[in-house]
């Protein structure tokens, strides 16, 4: 497929995600939301990639969802919408690779949900974050109201929420809705020096604790415990637990393949 609003390039176990429509400051429209989707697949079935970083061209990681095309939405076209947004973010959640939002400047409303959706999050000095969907007579729709306060707490989820306010980068890190902040020139080489530090260990391991992570979110506690403890004991059926404790014990650096 021949991608019209996005860029994808791999190299060395890591797929660079550029969001490239620029003029409309990267806007997720339907047509973005489908090429993400396609992409995605792709990028399932590529065993050589572990990790996926995700920025957007010009000023913007992505400014929100496209208003255009939602002014003249009906309830049920609204929901449609919605429905695909969430598929998309589930396929980033249920993928066995690691995302990491390197947000180089907007990232309001859908595009804050965009982020939302990544494992990690990276901020450029210049970024800025927020729902403001509340001022144009909606809400965020694209898991906002939901992944927002898991992240950050109920308490700033609703202050964002409720008040369309936009936070810069500092803020935004304050709160725990990123990880780290970082001058706008070196937020590519500090997201690909973090993609190394998850690319050293074990890939089986890592994709295993991410689903831990995800029920721990989803699910109660005892629930959460109960699949950790079935997600810990698959480890050691694989042949990455042998080599890294053998290399651990064997003072060593370990040797993981690809899986």
């Amino acid at each position: 497929m021949e991608y019209q609003t996005i860029l994808v390039q791999a190299q060395d176990g890591v797929c660079l995600l550029t969001m490239n429509n620029p003029k409309s400051l990267n806007a997720l429209g339907t047509p973005t939301i489908r090429e993400l989707a396609h992409a995605l697949e792709a990028i399932e079935a590529d065993a050589s990639i572990r990790v996926v970083i995700i920025t957007g061209a010009g000023k913007a990681f992505v400014a929100g969802a496209d208003i255009v095309e939602m002014s003249t939405a009906a309830a049920e076209q609204a929901r449609k919408l919605a429905k695909e947004t969430h598929a998309l973010y589930r396929q980033m959640g249920e993928s066995s690779k690691i995302f990491i939002a390197a947000v180089n400047g907007f990232a309001l409303g859908g595009g804050c949900e965009y982020a939302l959706a990544c494992d990690l999050r990276i901020a450029s000095d210049r970024a800025k974050f927020g729902l403001p969907e509340v001022s144009l007579g909606i809400l965020p729709g694209g898991g906002g109201t939901q992944r927002l306060a898991r992240l950050v707490g109920s308490a700033k989820a609703a202050e964002l929420m409720f008040t369309a306010d936009i936070i810069g980068a500092d803020q935004a890190l304050a709160m725990g809705l990123v990880n780290s902040v970082v001058p706008g020139e070196e937020l590519l080489e500090a997201t690909q020096n973090l993609a190394k530090r998850i690319l050293k260990n074990a890939p089986i391991a890592v994709a295993y604790a991410k689903k831990c992570l995800r029920q721990s979110q989803e699910g109660g506690l005892e629930s959460g415990l109960e699949y950790e403890s079935n997600m810990f004991a698959l480890c050691f059926a694989t042949e990455d637990q042998r080599e890294g404790m053998a290399a651990f014990l064997e003072k060593r650096a370990a040797t993981f393949g690809n899986h």
